[in-house]
């Protein structure tokens, strides 16, 4: 370990473990001054809203902070790029999306680490333990068991369970790769895909874009193998939507003339090369963290037409998941809806492409350094401070649950509560 990465993990067990240990603490919201305040905040007029609740299980969203408060749940089989730590291991990243919920829409968190021994262990804690809560946000879960999960959890309960790992990445993709299909004068159903990495990421950031119309006959997925074909055996159904007819083989052989390469997977796995085979303009999305599949270094040395994006906060274009799910979750809360559906993640996709084309606020210049920022090749998707993101996304989101149906509070946003 250098000196450079040895001060920085000093720095990060002292951030976690200093003033007290952890990141997050529960704060109280009403007066507990007199003996009369402790008589209304438990026995005996706790009884009086046990009573309104038991007749009428929707009051719990007016008498309990069951209507801003999300669990964060994860088995940690899939944490970070560390793999399968364990649930008690997972924590501290529980713990940071708590802040993050917090810090950007006022949502709070419970994070819960769930030691289970199957999938099914885990479906049956989380529904037992649902009722607390307005949401449940799935992280950190390996694939394909990531999609069981959520797939029987959206069946069993009537509030949003999101994948964020699926969903979330999925949205901010698919908001970046629109506005750069518009600057490269694409369009998404002609556009040829290349998607690089087949765990939960992938596969849902291809669900969704098909979804928004791309053509999956014009869509590769390449794991670990190489190409997902259709003459391959022993691949998950998820994997097998997206085999296709090919005599491609190797990622190399796909990136041929290619529009778009999207990487979910792991560093320095495309070469410029690669790039150079693909079409005029391409779009690179290497998402990789915290070392993306090819350098934009060495991207753009090799292309200097393309337009990319990267996990990373030092890079233009950074794909950050807290673009979305604080504000889809604010969304989804504000109207209790009964899930988040495909119609509220596309509100929030288009939510996202659409702030990108409005001039940038002088506080968000001012948090990043720069003297300007504007739509374009180095600018197609919001910084994540950027401050109009929480009524920009979340309204968007709110107004697609209430067009769909899931929405059971259905009052205008701006009313005032009860």
């Amino acid at each position: 370990m250098t000196d450079e990465k040895r001060s920085f993990a000093e720095q990060a067990l002292h951030y976690h473990a200093q003033p007290r240990p952890g990141k997050t603490a529960t704060a109280l919201t009403k007066p507990v001054a007199t003996q009369h305040d402790l008589s209304l905040a438990y026995t005996p007029g706790v009884a009086v809203p046990v009573q309104a609740i038991a007749e009428d299980p929707q009051q719990a969203y007016r008498y309990t902070n069951k209507g801003n408060l999300v669990a964060v749940i994860s088995n940690g089989s899939a944490v970070l790029g560390l793999g399968n730590v364990g649930a008690l291991a997972g924590k501290p990243v529980m713990e940071g999306k708590a802040v993050l919920f917090k810090h950007f829409a006022d949502v709070d968190v419970v994070d819960i680490e769930v030691d289970a021994e199957s999938p099914k262990a885990f479906i049956d804690t989380v529904r037992r333990i649902a009722p607390s809560f307005g949401g449940i946000n799935l992280e950190d879960i390996a694939a394909p068991d990531c999609f069981d999960i959520e797939q029987a959890l959206k069946e069993q309960l009537d509030i949003p369970v999101f994948h964020d790992d699926q969903h979330g990445t999925a949205i901010i993709i698919a908001a970046g790769l629109l506005n750069a299909l518009e600057l490269t004068g694409r369009r998404l159903k002609e556009s040829r895909i290349v998607c690089l990495g087949a765990g939960s990421a992938g596969i849902a950031s291809m669900r969704l874009l098909h979804k928004l119309g791309a053509d999956k006959r014009h869509i590769t997925l390449v794991d670990r193998q190489g190409v997902v074909h259709s003459e391959r055996r022993n691949i998950n159904p998820h994997k097998r939507e997206f085999a296709r007819r090919t005599g491609r083989r190797t990622l190399e052989e796909a990136l041929a003339g290619a529009d778009v390469f999207i990487g979910v997977s792991g560093p320095d796995l495309v070469s410029p090369a690669m790039l150079q085979s693909m079409a005029d303009n391409p779009i690179v999305f290497a998402l990789s963290n915290p070392d993306p599949e090819i350098t934009p270094a060495n991207a753009h040395a090799a292309r200097t037409d393309l337009i990319m994006a990267t996990g990373r906060s030092d890079y233009p274009n950074q794909v950050n998941n807290v673009l979305g799910f604080p504000f889809i979750f604010r969304g989804a809360l504000d109207v209790q809806a009964s899930a988040i559906n495909t119609e509220m993640q596309i509100a929030a996709v288009r939510a996202l492409a659409q702030l990108a084309h409005e001039p940038v606020p002088e506080s968000v210049l001012q948090a990043y350094e720069l003297s300007q920022l504007k739509f374009g090749r180095d600018y197609i998707i919001p910084k994540p401070f950027d401050p109009r993101l929480r009524a920009v996304v979340s309204q968007a989101v709110a107004q697609a649950a209430r067009d769909s149906g899931v929405a059971r509070d259905i009052r205008p946003a701006d009313s005032e509560s009860p």
